[in-house]
């Protein structure tokens, strides 16, 4: 999926995107990478933000790393426990592909451990 110059691309749920995440603070994930969208495409229209897990090539074994499929443009896993809000349009958010599903739900799934309702 290719967008124009002209064209606003809007970041979408399971989308893969390059976003920068610089400026950061201490042993948060920083520069220019990859990054899962975990925020709905109504979310990121309405309030021009974009909710994501960066992807990182240091696989450390973590339990909340989840393994990003072979075959696409990236490669790496998710670190589904450190989720970022950003400012995508000021951030230059850069559609790379389209993470599979399975991973999507993995992540969510895992913020849901995170994040249990009382």
């Amino acid at each position: 999926m290719k967008y124009s110059d002209s064209e606003l691309y809007i970041p979408k749920q399971g989308d893969i995107i390059w976003i920068n995440f610089t400026p950061q603070i201490g042993r948060e994930q920083a520069g220019r990478r990859p990054a899962l969208v975990i925020s709905s495409l109504q979310y990121n229209r309405r309030v021009r933000l974009v909710l994501v897990c960066p992807i990182t090539t240091k696989v450390k074994g973590y339990p909340f790393e989840v393994t990003v499929s072979e075959g696409l443009p990236v490669s790496g896993v998710v670190l589904a426990d450190q989720v970022k809000s950003f400012d995508w349009q000021e951030r230059k958010a850069e559609f790379v592909c389209k993470a599979p599903d399975e991973v999507t739900v993995e992540v969510i799934t895992l913020l849901k451990t995170l994040m249990p309702l009382p």
